[in-house]
This record gives C-alpha cells, structure tokens and sequence, in this order.
C-alpha cells in the first residue's frame, strides 16, 4: 500500500478513479489528466499576462487611477506577472517531460520566484486593506499618511519584508521539487516547525490583518446608511464603496484559492505520522493547482466590478487593435503602390525599347 492506501478503500468510486489517475509520485499520470493540469496552467498563465498588462498600463494611462491606493494595485499586478514569465512556463515543461529536467539551479530560482509572487500577493493585499481602512475610517489623516512618497516607501518595504520572508528557505531547505505538482516549491514536509511559522506568519496574520481592516469598514458603512452619527465624517463617496467592495471581492477569491493549501500545510505539520498520510494526493493537487489560478482573478475582477478600470481596458484593446488594422491597411496600400509603381516601369521599359 502506497501513502494514499488507506483513502482508497475508503473513498467512494469516482474520487477513487480520479485519485488512481493522479497517481503517486514517480508513476506516470494518464495523459488525459496531464492535459487538463497543462490547460488549466496554459489558460491561467496567458490570462494572468494579458490581464495584469492592462492592470499596470491602465493605472499609467488614465488620470483618474493614478492615486496612492492603486499604487498597491500595481504593485499586485507585479506579483502575479512574476509566476506567468517564469516558474508556470517551467511548470508546463515538467507536466508534458513527466519530471524535472532543467538542473537544480533553474528550481532553486523557480521556486523563489513563486515564494516572492506569493507571498508578495498576500503582503500587498494587506497594504490595499490597510490604506482602504485609513481611506475610509480615518480620512483626515490619509492624505498625509500615504502621501506619494510615503505610498512608495510602503511599497518598497512590502517588497523588502517579502524577500526577507523568503530567504530562510534556503537555509532549511524547503525549496525542492515536489513530482506530484510539477513544481520547485515550499516542500511542507521538511520542518514541522518551520511549516507552521509560515502557514501562521505569511498566510494566517495577514488575513486576520485584512478582516479586521474589513470589518471595520463594514460597520462604518453600516453606520452611514443608516444615518448614525460617527465622531469623525468619512468621505464615503459611491465610488468609494466601489472600490472597497472590488478589493474585499480580490481579498476573498484570494483566501478561497490559497486556503485549501494552507491548511493541508498546517495540518501535516501539526500532525505528520497521522495526517500525512490520509491526505488525498488529487486533494493536494487540487489545492495547487487552485492556488495557480488564483494569479490571473484580479485583472478580471477589476474589469468586472471597478468602472475606470473596465473603461480604461476597452480603450487600450480598442487602440491595439485600431493600430493593428492601421499597419495592416498601411501595409496592404504600400504593396499596392509598389506593385503599381513596378508595373509602371515594366510598361515604360517595353516602350522605351520598341521607340529603340
């Protein structure tokens, strides 16, 4: 019996089935089961590309989404390129070469930069709670506290405290290849200890961080609907609400994805004799694989729930595609004229001759 023997007389016949197809590591998985892991990352990576361009470019091309809160915003967007370019290509490497074929030095690099994306997505949804909070709770003294400068130095110490939470990795050794993901990641396995400070220190404080900021910002909605005076007199505009409710939509999708993952994480390192082996690999994979995508939600949620952002994202496809047909139908009337001007001196060569 393999680590998975005791769930498979157990579970009921279709998971059982799908179990058997996600087979244990160092078994070949059935290619219809790689083709949809490869799909699902294919789809998730080229969306992930496309839509995070727009995030960035839209926050520099439009005035009204120039502002300190979106600076953040970017800043997101950032993490979420990181895995697109890199770690998900060599991701679909390993799916269609059934393993890892490209050295120790690419994983190591890999599953850094899938440590900074992540981790640099959960930090920098804490600092959008956090200036959302002071936005709106406490909008007397937000200009002066996310000045431009201020937002800037924000940002860069997320990045700062993103790297710095990365770096003990590679002094215990939990960045490794993990054959039933396909990926170099955070081996879970590796230090019970190690596992549980960062489940709690880059998943856990930080959510507990965003629902409070939340929470917060509920009840003062709560209280201006229903017309309750506050001691202070928040500038709770529509659009404001707006944007509140597209970052909490980005913070929630962002829990669902990465929780799974989390606390199966928590749980084996809590308990590894016991735990380790009840849990269902195609459970693990799923987990995984739902963490990926949670990398290309954010650009469609923007489009979806934020005005300026889906205004701004129809214009910069409209002037792309404006420009496509432009050089195309440039291009098409330059080898017209060409083609005109060469019979014109064909003709003029043959008259030429006969005058002769």
């Amino acid at each position: 019996t393999g680590p998975n023997g005791s769930f498979r007389t157990k579970c009921e016949p279709r998971l059982g089935q799908l179990e058997r197809a996600l087979a244990p590591e160092g078994t070949a998985r059935p290619a219809w089961v790689i083709g949809i892991l490869a799909s699902v990352l294919i789809f998730t990576t080229v969306v992930d590309v496309l839509g995070n361009l727009l995030v960035i470019i839209s926050v520099f091309r439009n005035r009204k989404l120039r502002n300190s809160g979106n600076v953040f915003v970017v800043s997101l967007a950032f993490a979420d390129l990181v895995v697109a370019f890199y770690p998900y290509p060599l991701v679909l490497y390993a799916l269609f070469h059934d393993g890892w074929a490209l050295g120790n030095m690419q994983c190591m690099v890999s599953g850094f930069l899938m440590g900074l994306s992540v981790i640099g997505s959960i930090f920098n949804i804490t600092g959008i709670a956090v200036n959302r909070y002071c936005y709106i709770c406490h909008s007397f003294s937000y200009s002066r506290l996310y000045s431009y400068r201020n937002t800037l130095l924000f940002v860069a110490l997320i990045w700062v405290l993103t790297v710095v939470a990365i770096v003990p990795n590679f002094f215990v050794g939990s960045l490794r290849y993990d054959p039933r993901v396909y990926s170099c990641t955070f081996a879970q396995n590796v230090s019970s200890s190690y596992t549980v400070a960062v489940v709690v220190v880059h998943f856990l404080v930080p959510i507990a961080v965003v629902t409070f900021c939340y929470l917060r910002i509920w009840v003062l909605v709560i209280q201006v609907r229903r017309k309750v005076k506050t001691e202070e007199n928040p500038r709770l505009r529509p659009s404001d609400l707006r944007n509140f409710i597209t970052m909490f939509v980005v913070f929630v999708l962002f829990a669902i994805c990465w929780a799974p993952l989390n606390l199966i994480g928590l749980a084996v390192a809590i308990d590894p004799t016991r735990v380790a082996p009840r849990i269902p690999e195609w459970l693990f994979v799923v987990s995984y694989f739902m963490a990926y995508f949670n990398s290309c939600l954010n650009a469609v949620i923007y489009g979806l729930l934020n005005r300026n952002f889906r205004n701004e994202y129809k214009r910069i496809v409209t002037s792309v595609w404006v420009t496509r047909l432009f050089v195309t139908e440039t291009s098409r009337a330059a080898t017209d004229e060409l083609i005109k001007i060469i019979a014109f001196s064909h003709q003029c060569f043959f008259v030429i001759r006969k005058k002769k």
